[in-house]
């Protein structure tokens, strides 16, 4: 059974784990270790137990928060997908209609400037010869 060498606050430990649990041992106990370096700098040497029951609190209120923050996102996701919210397509869609209209009105005007130029007499003297 492997073991872990890892430090948390300014005491030492080594901890069993199971094989390929190294890694996961070893972040955790990083995890650890920066909570209690960070009370460690805002309130100096304490005892080791409060040290870490402080450290292991702050963990705790912080993935508290993460697991409340993802909770409302998935009921929001859940909201969302039972109620999709509308695109503005209709504001689109009227936008879209007059420029096609526009189109359509650009396109029948040349249509009958060609239609006049080719119903025209040709160009030249008007007269046959």
């Amino acid at each position: 059974m492997p073991t872990v060498d890892f430090t948390i606050g300014h005491k030492g430990y080594t901890l069993a784990c199971q094989e390929g649990e190294e890694r996961l041992l070893r972040r955790a106990a990083a995890m650890l270790d920066a909570e209690a370096q960070s009370i460690l700098e805002r309130a100096g040497r304490m005892p080791e137990q409060r040290l870490l029951l402080l450290a292991g609190l702050m963990l705790a209120d912080r993935a508290q928060a993460l697991e409340d923050r993802a909770a409302s996102t998935e009921r929001e996701l859940a909201r969302l997908r039972a109620n999709p919210p509308r695109a503005e397509a209709p504001a689109i869609a009227q936008g879209a209609a007059r420029a096609l209209a526009d189109l359509a009105d650009r396109a029948e005007a040349l249509a009958d400037r060609a239609e006049r130029a080719l119903d025209a007499p040709s160009g030249g003297t008007g007269q046959g010869g």
